[in-house]
């Protein structure tokens, strides 16, 4: 059995793991307690593989971009503690609303990510569950400036430029870091940009960052992003605008997998 999760390595074939690196998904999981309100927030199959690979019961998973609870949620119902931060104070009262599982604690925190003041209370949290690290970080940040979640000024989403974007995302990975048990995971679930007229390789961009502080890339997976609601039922329109033009049209987005 692998350190990291509860696979029955005798009963393998019947693992619903997916171990390829395209992941084509029809459509997000609605089930449960997800509601996909929250514009951004990413279909919940990721985080419910992820926390199926990488952890075990009652490790925790830790999320610096909590957004709606998505990952919270699939931590909760698959047995795991969470711990997730949010510079929005009206989505962690939402979340705090729907998550009820007495087995597994969900540590719910305003604060901001790019901030180790933030990152010390999410320690003493750990310290007052008796929890050293958390085994397990998923990060799924704003796409630069493509969509403007809040009014923050620390919002990673008003970022003025690229360069200001990556220099606070490599803060949040840094202060994630200082969480992360060592040999255990982080994955950073990421798209790219387009705009005027130019292709913004957002992911790998991240990915530099992330290796940059040390941390050593596994796997890069690449999502489908079918039914984006971005572009439901404007699929003709899509594709005039791009034989109209020299670009393609985003289907996908990356998972990278990282180990600490």
């Amino acid at each position: 059995m692998p350190i990291f999760n509860d696979l029955n390595l005798d009963n393998w074939k019947e693992s619903e793991i997916w171990t390829d690196s395209l992941w084509i998904i029809s459509e997000r999981d609605k089930s449960g307690k997800h509601d996909g309100f929250y514009h951004g927030n990413f279909v919940p199959q990721i985080p419910h593989q992820l926390i199926l690979r990488y952890t075990k019961k009652n490790d925790v998973v830790f999320d610096p971009f909590v957004g709606s609870g998505t990952t919270a949620y699939e931590a909760e119902s698959l047995g795991r503690h969470f711990v997730g931060i949010d510079i929005q104070p009206e989505l962690i009262e939402h979340i705090k609303s729907k998550v009820d599982n007495k087995d597994y604690f969900s540590e719910l925190i305003t604060g901001d990510s790019t901030d180790k003041n933030t990152f010390s209370g999410v320690a003493e949290v750990l310290n007052k569950r008796k929890k050293e690290n958390v085994q397990l970080a998923i990060l799924h940040p704003p796409y630069a400036d493509i969509v403007k979640f809040s009014n923050h000024e620390k919002d990673l989403s008003n970022t003025k430029s690229l360069s200001d974007f990556l220099n606070g995302f490599s803060l949040v990975i840094s202060n994630t870091l200082s969480l992360l048990e060592k040999n255990r995971y982080l994955a950073i679930v990421i798209g790219d940009k387009y705009t005027q007229g130019k292709w913004v390789p957002l992911g790998f961009y991240c990915l530099n960052e992330a290796q940059k502080l040390g941390l050593t890339l596994k796997s890069i997976i690449i999502k489908n992003m079918e039914g984006n609601r971005a572009k439901q039922h404007k699929e003709a329109i899509w594709k005039y605008r791009a034989l109209s033009s020299d670009y393609y049209i985003f289907k996908h987005e990356y998972i990278l997998l990282f180990k600490y």
